[in-house]
């Protein structure tokens, strides 16, 4: 098997993590792969904001909670009701990624970026778990206020967000694939 299928393979989400602070030179690779992402018509139109500092992490989930308890999802209502939940895990770094709002497709341009620093992250044993408190909160007041002194580019909003940090759980194995998720046309 080549090198990225293993990757692609044992890449799990991790939601323990040690409180070391991720290495510069892993971050600088990890936002180098989200920059290598493929972007609808080549426009490149999304931004990272790298946030390390646990008091900004702490006011984003305490918002997203807020938001998950008047949702009509019984599981989101449970979480942001349970004090010790917190939804970035503790993690010492998250990355939040932001797409242009009027370009063709920011959503898919955040997306692959994020699907690549995971995969980075797996690359460097550097555990990772897609996010998505960050652009939760951009439904309530508070929440955009505190998005906007996150500083992104005028016309970007948050699409995901990915919590990072040293692995300090075992990788799960992964299940099974489920069967008849292929078509084949003659």
């Amino acid at each position: 098997m080549n090198e990225i299928m293993k990757v692609i393979k044992s890449r799990r989400s991790v939601r323990k993590f040690s409180d070391e602070q991720i290495k510069q030179e892993a971050l600088d690779v990890l936002l180098e792969a989200g920059m290598y992402a493929p972007s609808a018509a080549g426009k490149q139109a999304r931004h990272f904001t790298v946030v390390q500092t646990q008091q900004v992490l702490d006011e984003i989930a305490l918002e997203a909670k807020k938001i998950y308890r008047s949702s009509n999802s019984a599981f989101l209502q449970d979480l942001g009701s349970n004090e010790a939940f917190h939804p970035f895990f503790h993690a010492p770094t998250v990355i939040i990624i932001s797409g242009e709002i009027n370009s063709i497709a920011p959503n898919s341009d955040c997306a692959v970026a994020a699907q690549n620093i995971m995969l980075a992250a797996e690359s460097l044993q550097i555990g990772s778990c897609w996010i998505s408190a960050a652009a939760i909160i951009t439904q309530t007041e508070e929440g955009k206020k505190i998005i906007k002194n996150l500083g992104l580019p005028e016309g970007y909003a948050p699409f995901n967000s990915i919590a990072l940090g040293y692995k300090e759980t075992e990788r799960p194995n992964a299940p099974p694939r489920r069967e008849g998720m292929v078509t084949y046309l003659p």
